[in-house]
């Protein structure tokens, strides 16, 4: 078991993810990270933490099975110890398109990932976590997007209604949980660098869509990462409820 707080991050291999976790590890949490399908690019994070002295696993698990996400904090559990901070981070999104070329199918899957997947790792995070469970508390950090602000209209309007979704449910469980020393917050990235681009079709889409932020240039993982560690951290100790804009002024 280990000594040091434990923090799980979802879709830890790439990414938003594998950037939080990594600085996590650098700021003295154990790490439990979890991956898909893609187990290299996840161990890959593993070799970078344990070179450096840190602490991190991964495990394999399907967020959109509840089966799966229940067995990924026992084994979380079992491996580490109880969990004090949680970043929601996996999503998926589907090719660009607009609304009437989308079947039900493609927009449960983009739900039953990127909204009840994370609301049921936050549902087992807050069994552990919670006073009123016999925890000692924690923090929990959705990763939500500049989509849910904007609607993302003609590329993925379904995800963006996920990332919307998300939002509400950020503050919702935030007041339903604040007496019992859970804090609950989310980022809302902008345009930023990940591979998470090249699913929707368009892998240079930040390059394209720059010019919309003030600040004129797309963002890094890293820099949305140092977000999510001051939200989980005691810096932000009475902040809860809160989305933070991560996104270069837009």
């Amino acid at each position: 078991m280990s000594q040091r707080p434990v923090v799980i991050v979802t879709g830890g291999g790439r990414g938003i993810g594998a950037a939080t976790a990594k600085l996590a590890a650098a700021r003295g949490y154990a790490v439990c990270l979890n991956y898909l399908h893609s187990r290299e690019p996840a161990e890959e994070v593993i070799r970078y933490i344990t070179a450096r002295n840190g602490q991190a696993i991964a495990i394999q698990a399907d967020i959109s099975s509840e089966a799966d996400v229940v067995s990924f904090f026992r084994q979380a559990d079992s491996r580490l110890g109880r969990v004090s901070a949680l970043v929601n981070n996996a999503a998926t999104l589907e090719r660009q398109t607009r609304l009437e070329s989308m079947e039900a199918s493609r927009i449960e899957r983009v739900f039953a990932v990127n909204v009840v997947g994370s609301m049921i790792c936050a549902r087992e995070a807050v069994k552990r976590m919670s006073t009123r469970h016999g925890g000692s508390g924690g923090a929990i950090v959705n990763v939500s997007s500049g989509a849910a602000k904007y609607g993302s209209p003609g590329e993925y309007i379904d995800y963006a209604a996920s990332k919307g979704a998300i939002e509400t449910f950020t503050v919702g469980l935030a007041r339903e949980v604040a007496e019992e020393g859970i804090r609950v917050n989310a980022v809302r990235p902008g345009f930023i660098y990940t591979e998470l681009h090249a699913k929707g079709g368009e892998p240079e889409r930040v390059e394209r869509v720059k010019a919309l932020v003030p600040m004129q240039r797309g963002g890094q993982p890293e820099e949305v990462a140092s977000a999510i560690l001051w939200l989980l951290s005691q810096e932000a100790s009475y902040v809860t409820g809160t989305i933070l804009d991560v996104s270069g002024g837009r």
